[in-house]
Order: C-alpha cells, then structure tokens, then sequence
C-alpha cells in the first residue's frame, strides 16, 4: 500500500508539473495573460504529489516496510530513529526525492511572492522555467530513479545504510541545508533565463530576485561548513576539507555565487557587467547540476558519493543542455546586454568588485580543473590519476590571500573614483587591526611569512568591516546593521574568522601516535593523555570498543571502533576536546588483540578549528541580516552617505 502510494504522488507530482507548464506555455503562446493564474492550481497539484511521495516513504523507512527495496537496502530495524527520518535522503533515490521536494517547496513560494504578477512574462517565463526542472526530476522519480520499486520476497531486516552516516545527527542536517542552497539556485536562474528570452534585459529581474540569492547563497554556505565539521568529527583523520571531488562539486557553485552576488551590485548601481552577471548565474545553476552527475553517476569514488546508477548519461545531457540553452540565449541578446558605463578607475569599489570576481573565477577554475583532470585522463585513454591536497594548496594559497586582501579594501573604497589619501586615512584603523593580529599571531608561536600574513589579512578585513558597521550604526542605528551591506559586513567578518581557523589548523597542527596501556601518558605539543580503560560492549548488533582518555584539564573523552556485521571493515568515531584555542582530537587506530591490555591511540592539536564553525554562524547571521528589508532607495542613499565617510 505504502509503495503504491509513493508511486501515485510521484506520477500525480509529474502530471502537475506538465500540466503547469502546458498551461503556461499556452498562455505565452497565444498571450492570453488573463489565463496566466490557471497554472497555479496544477502547481499545487504537483507540490501534493510530491509530499505524498515523500511522506509515504517516511511511513515506509519508520515502520521497517522492507517490501521496498529502498528501505530493505538502506534502513534496518536497529537503525535509530533520527538516522531512519534522515535516510530518506542517504542514499541515491530519496535523495532525488528530497531535492524534488525542496524544489516544489522554491516553487509554492515563488507562484505565492508573485501570484499578483503573473501576467508579466517574465514571471511567467521564470515559472515556467523552474516547472521544466521539476519535470525532469518527477521525470527521473517515475523512471530510472523510482524510490517506490517492490521485492517479491522482503527481507526479515535490511542492509542499513553506511554506517559513516548513521553515526552523527549532522546527518539529519547538512544534506538539506546543501539541497535548499543548490535548488535554491534555481530561482535567480529561471529568471534570468526569463529575462533572456523576453528581452527584459534592465535591473529590475535582480531586484526581484535578490532575496532568493541570498537565501540559497547562505543555506549553501552553511551547507558545506556542516558538511567539513561532520567530516571532521565522523572520518577520523583529522581534517575537515579533504578536496574531494564531490566536496569540490559543491563548493564549485559556492565560488561562482558568490561571485556573483558581489558584482551584481555593480549592475544595480552603475548598469555594468550585464552579461558577466548573467554567465555567472547561469554557470551556477549549471555547478549544481555538474555536482548532481558527479554524485549519482559512479564516475567517481568518493564517502559521499551515492551508489552507481544510470542516472550518468540523462543528468549529463540535462546538464549539457542548461548550457546550450544558456550560450544561446547570451549570444542571441549580445548586443542588448552591452553595458552603458565603465569602470573609471579599478581604484574604485566598482573595480574592488571586479578584481574580486577575477579572483573567484581563477578559484573556481582551479578546483573545477583538479576535479575533472583525472575524469577526463581516464576516458581518454583509461589511466586513472589522482588530483591530491599538494596541488589545490599550492595553486589556492596566492588565490585566497588576494582574496582577503580585496576583501579588506572593497568597504574602503567609493563608487567611480578614491583618492589615495582618502583611501589611505580609511585604511588606517584596520591595517593596525592586522598588524595587532599579526603580533599576536607571532607572540603565539605563529611562524613562516604565509600564515602570519594571512592572518594579518584576516584581520585587515574584520577592522575593515568593522569600521563600516559602526559608521552605518551612528548614521543610522540598527538599520545599519541590516540589508545587504551591513549583513554582507558581517559576514565578512565571519569569513576572516573561518580564514583564521583555517590557517592555524593547517599550518601549525602537531600530532602523536602512542602506544598505551591503562595509566600510561603521551604528550603532544603540550596537551598530556592518559589512557584510563578499555570498553567492549554491545550496542545492539553492533560491536563498540571505546578507549576512555584523560585529556588534561579537559576530561574524560572516548574515541571508539564499531564494528557492523553489516558492513566489512570497522568504522572508527573519533573524539575531540575542543576550546577556543585548540582541539585535543583522538584516535583509536585499531581494536586491540584480545590477549593485549594496550591501544593505539593518535592525537592531534589542531589549533583554532573551532574558529571554522564559529564564523560559518557568523556568516549565517549575516545572510540572515542582509535579507532584512530597509527600504530601497533610503537604503540607497544612507549606504552612499556611508560611503563617503
């Protein structure tokens, strides 16, 4: 009943989303606006499908209905609660399911936001635009990707998914904020592909869609910051950023939009950059469906990647022909797209933005080349390369300095022209700034002329940012702090402090590998260990053994091995006492023989990574803060008072 159920919603989903845009496509055609709102009742028709869908699936994994295949190859009857709800997106076709739903949910609130404008073609085309997604994903849920597919003889209990996620709660969290950032995407898109093809080609579909990029920015922001701190708290190795491909495919469309949410300022102000805008969203929608083929494909191997599939061919071609259509549509408008005004000196906050778009792109390039290199050698002629940590530091290093460094100096700048002696005096409060972190860096044992000047840059920016906020505060008060330009402030702090995190566990990390029995002691880097006792136990199938570690000043703590009977190898929990200063991050290396009363344990200090969390929330706060609405043209006039500080 269950599997038919889910089977329903899904074909009902993909009716309305044909019938939608059937709907929409008539109107257009024959420009009968009046019939524009006939579209809406099949857009709640696909939304009620589509929950339909997703809600028997949840009924299906909670109850341990093994009938579906879905549930009998990923949940199993001991599986927690939390980790059965979250499994509906833990393996390749709830996942599609999960992103069909957050795409309807950017659906409903875009027909609702615009419901009174409707008869304008570009809304029209922007809606008809999302419905074609939504008609290739219900399209791959009702075919090749079908969650609902019944076994004829169920099993007595299931496979479990793998157990590096069922092991922490971020698991219920990281992937659908990762979702609500990629899908999100898709409205700034389908609006600029409207604006493309009706000509309307002005400011005005930016504005309208501001919101919305920024909501998706941020939810993908934070997306991937939860996804480095799960991977740092699950896989054991100690870092949080291992340069993944599937890692890069999300943070490929973080660059480009983030890019683009810099320079569209400059099209909104000065009219410039048209048609970079346009390719920078464009490209970011197109990211997010490059990510979706690397993920579900098989063409990689990755721990985040889902199981092969022949998902490959049809999310390539649909990625294949977001492109055609884009260059297309761009090529098709060039002439219309030609700005009316030029930078007048890249001294200027016009040519800050510039630079920092310059820098963004080389970014992306650089990752996108390192993660598609070895694809591309292996289907050339079948030798399979790696692209390891050593390149992307080396080539991303220069990269990101320059970024901070324009970071810095973009809120010190005016629009057009900035004299040098202007420029100067602004500088002032936040050069000190950096040099006092520098100092401090250095006092603190910091060495070697990169980490110290990145953190001199860090906070080169935080004094930046800094002194626009309070400039804007005693102008203005709290609405100082809110919009786009003091919500953007305060992100750019939470960047430098992510920035000093960063830095510090990257370069100044020091580690141990002891071997120990109950009262021994190891020392690393100051922090002392003791090693009290060793647990064997039985968490129900599961077999747990925990090391219980002293770590001075900082207590008792438990890195532990599971064994699954489900799964081959035993998958080790790291744990780590964290503080402001540092994390004491442990390690158990193996189970230990049973006639042996010693473990392996390895330690590392990775310094300020709580830092990395703590600014990823800081950004949070900041989108939050720049989608706060003060008021168009007063926000205008106070940021250019502001300015001129």
């Amino acid at each position: 009943m269950t599997a038919l159920l889910g089977t329903v919603g899904v074909w009902v989903a993909l009716a309305g989303a044909l019938g939608a845009s059937v709907m929409l496509i008539l109107t257009l055609g024959i420009r009968q606006d009046e019939r524009h709102n006939r579209a809406f009742p099949w857009v709640a028709v696909m939304v009620s499908g589509c929950v339909v869908a997703v809600v028997a699936m949840e009924i299906a994994l909670l109850t341990d209905n093994f009938s579906l295949a879905y549930v009998a190859a990923n949940s199993t009857k001991t599986t927690p609660v939390l980790y059965k709800f979250a499994t509906l997106w833990g393996a390749l076709e709830g996942s599609l399911l999960l992103w069909a739903l957050v795409l309807c949910l950017y659906v409903s609130a875009v027909s609702l936001n615009f419901r009174h404008q409707i008869s304008d073609r570009l809304v029209a085309w922007a809606l008809l635009t999302m419905l074609v997604v939504c008609v290739f994903f219900f399209g791959l849920l009702a075919g090749p990707a079908d969650p609902f597919g019944t076994l004829p003889n169920p099993p007595v209990d299931g496979n479990g998914l793998n157990p590096l996620l069922r092991n922490h709660p971020l698991m219920a969290i990281h992937p659908v904020m990762l979702y609500f950032g990629y899908v999100g995407f898709t409205v700034p898109f389908s609006f600029a592909i409207a604006a493309l093809v009706t000509g309307r080609l002005d400011e005005r579909w930016l504005t309208s869609t501001r919101v919305w990029t920024l909501i998706a920015w941020g939810s993908l922001t934070v997306g991937v910051l939860l996804g480095a701190w799960w991977s740092y708290e699950v896989l054991g190795w100690g870092g949080y950023w291992a340069w993944d491909p599937v890692e890069n495919a999300s943070f490929l469309p973080w660059l480009t939009g983030t890019a683009f949410i810099h320079s569209v300022i400059v099209q909104e102000r000065r009219g410039m950059l048209r048609v970079w805008n346009l390719c920078l969203l464009l490209a970011t929608f197109a990211l997010t469906i490059f990510g979706t083929f690397l993920t579900r494909s098989g063409v990689i191997e990755s721990v985040h990647e889902f199981s092969a599939s022949s998902l490959g061919p049809l999310l390539l071609g649909f990625f294949a022909l977001i492109l055609v259509v884009s260059v297309t549509l761009v090529g098709l408008r060039g002439d219309q797209l030609r700005s009316p005004g030029s930078i007048d000196s890249p001294l200027s906050r016009e040519g800050s933005f510039l630079a920092n778009n310059l820098l963004f792109s080389l970014f992306a390039f650089v990752v996108l080349l390192g993660t598609v290199f070895p694809l591309i050698v292996e289907a050339i002629n079948g030798d399979q390369l790696a692209v390891g940590r050593p390149y992307f530091d080396r080539m991303l290093l220069p990269i990101g300095m320059a970024l901070l460094l324009v970071m810095g100096l973009a809120p010190l700048l005016t629009w057009r022209s900035t004299a040098g002696s202007v420029l100067a005096q602004r500088a002032l409060a936040p050069a000190a700034c950096g040099a006092g972190v520098m100092a401090v860096a250095v006092v603190a044992g910091a060495e070697g002329v990169g980490p110290v000047l990145g953190m001199g840059l860090g906070g080169f920016v935080i004094g930046a940012a800094l002194r626009h906020l309070v400039i804007a505060f005693r102008r203005n008060g709290w609405r100082g702090l809110v919009g786009r330009s003091g919500g953007g402030m305060v992100a750019h702090v939470g960047v430098s402090l992510l920035a000093f995190g960063f830095i510090a566990s990257t370069a100044f990390s020091e580690e141990g590998e002891f071997q120990l029995r109950p009262g021994d002691t190891g020392s690393v880097a100051g922090h002392h260990i003791t090693f009290v006792a060793l647990t064997d136990t039985m968490d129900g199938p599961n077999r747990v053994v925990r090391a219980l570690i002293d770590v001075e000043g900082r207590g008792i703590h438990s890195p532990a091995i599971t064994q699954y009977p489900t799964f081959g190898r035993p998958i080790a929990t790291p744990s780590v006492a964290t503080s402001f200063i540092d994390d004491v991050y442990l390690s158990l290396i193996a189970i230990p023989e049973p006639d042996t009363d010693s473990v392996v344990i390895r330690v590392l200090i990775e310094p300020l990574v709580a830092w990395i969390w703590i600014g990823g929330f800081v950004i949070g706060v900041g989108t939050l803060l720049a989608v706060i609405p003060v008021g168009i043209s007063r926000s205008a006039r106070r940021e250019e008072e502001v300015v001129r500080r």
